[in-house]
C-alpha cells in the first residue's frame, strides 16, 4: 500500500502540472459550458410566463440544443480523455529509463500499473465532478430552478457510470502502452480502437441486419415481424461498442420519461392508448433497473481490460540499467 500511496501521489503531482491536463480540462469545460448556456437559454424562453415542471433541471445535460447534448459529447469525445492520460503512461517512463529504477526500488511491482490506472481514474473523477457543478450552477442561475433529490440522484448515478465508460477507455490507452515502446504507436493504436467503436461497429451492425434480416416493402407495407427482427439484430450488434452501452445508459438515467433504451417499439392503437395514459414519469429505482445490464457490461469490459493490462506488465521483462 505504502508503494502504491507514494506512486499515486507522483502521478497526480504530474498531471496537474502537465500541459496536457490543463488543455483537456479547459476543453471540456468550455464545450460544457457553451451547451449549457445555448440549452438553458432556450428553456428560459420556453418556460417564460409558465409553471416550471418537474425534472426539467435534467434537460441541461440531455437537451441537443443547436449542436449536440452534454451526454453525446461525453459519450463521443470521452474516450479521448482517458486515451491522453494513458497512452504514454508506460512506455514513457521506459523511454526515460526510470521504469527500471522504479521497479528497483523496495515496493511491489504491481504497485506501479495499479498507482497509474487509480491516478487516472481520480483525474478522471475530478475533471467530471467539476464539470458537472459548474454546468449545475450555471443551469441555475439561467432557468432558476434548484436541482431536487431525484435529480442529484440521477446525476450522481450519471457521473459513476460516466468515470467507468472513460476508466475503460483508460485501460485501453495504458495496455497498449505496455504493449508498444513508442509513445506514438499506442497513442494511434488506442485511437484506432476508439475511431472502430465510434464508426465502424454501427456501420457493421446496419450491415448485418440488412443481410440477416432485410426489410423490403410490399404492397400490403412493411412485414412487422422482419422489421423487428431487423432492429434485434442491429441492436444486438451495436451493443458490442461502449459507446451504445454508454449512450443507452446514460440517456435511461437522466430521462425519467423513457421506459425503455430501445428506439424502436411498435404499438398498435391500444397499446398508444394505453400509453398516452400513464404518461409519468419512472421513478429513479425502476430506471436504474432498466440500465442494470448495461452498468455491468460497462463494470465488466473496464476490469477485464485492466487485467489484461495488469497480466501483460507482471510478465513483461523490464532490464535495469
Amino acid at each position: 500500500m505504502y508503494g502504491i500511496l507514494t506512486i499515486f501521489r507522483k502521478e497526480m503531482g504530474d498531471h496537474f502540472n502537465s500541459l496536457r491536463f490543463l488543455l483537456i480540462s479547459a476543453l471540456i469545460v468550455m464545450v460544457g459550458v457553451i451547451i449549457t448556456s445555448m440549452v438553458g437559454m432556450a428553456i428560459r424562453e420556453e418556460l417564460k410566463g409558465m409553471a416550471k415542471p418537474t425534472l426539467i433541471f435534467l434537460l441541461l445535460f440531455t437537451s441537443t440544443g443547436k449542436l449536440f447534448s452534454f451526454v453525446q459529447f461525453i459519450g463521443f469525445f470521452g474516450p479521448l480523455l482517458g486515451i491522453f492520460l494513458g497512452f504514454d503512461s508506460i512506455n514513457r517512463e521506459r523511454i526515460s529509463r526510470t521504469l527500471s529504477k522504479l521497479v528497483s526500488q523496495p515496493i511491489f511491482r504491481d504497485s506501479i500499473i495499479n498507482a497509474k490506472f487509480l491516478s487516472g481514474v481520480a483525474i478522471i473523477a475530478i475533471i467530471l465532478v467539476a464539470t458537472v457543478l459548474l454546468i449545475s450552477g450555471l443551469g441555475i442561475r439561467l432557468i432558476g430552478v434548484v436541482p431536487g433529490a431525484e435529480e442529484v440522484s440521477r446525476l450522481v448515478i450519471y457521473v459513476v457510470i460516466s468515470l467507468l465508460y472513460i476508466s475503460f477507455w483508460l485501460g485501453i490507452s495504458i495496455l497498449f502502452s505496455v504493449i508498444f515502446r513508442s509513445a506514438a504507436t499506442s497513442a494511434l493504436a488506442s485511437l484506432a480502437i476508439w475511431i472502430f467503436f465510434s464508426f465502424f461497429v454501427s456501420l457493421g451492425a446496419s450491415v448485418l441486419s440488412d443481410a440477416v434480416a432485410p426489410v423490403s416493402q410490399t404492397a400490403s407495407g412493411v412485414d412487422a415481424e422482419m422489421l423487428m427482427r431487423h432492429e434485434r439484430v442491429q441492436r444486438l450488434t451495436s451493443l458490442v461498442s461502449p459507446m451504445t452501452l454508454y449512450s443507452e445508459a446514460t440517456t435511461t438515467i437522466l430521462d425519467p420519461m423513457r421506459k425503455t433504451t430501445r428506439t424502436l417499439v411498435l404499438m398498435g392503437p391500444l397499446e398508444r392508448f394505453s400509453m398516452s395514459r400513464f404518461q409519468s414519469p419512472l421513478p429513479l429505482l425502476e430506471s436504474l433497473f432498466i440500465v442494470i445490464p448495461h452498468i455491468i457490461s460497462i463494470v465488466a469490459i473496464t476490469l477485464l481490460c485492466f487485467g489484461i493490462c495488469y497480466f501483460v506488465f507482471m510478465r513483461q521483462e523490464i532490464r535495469t540499467v
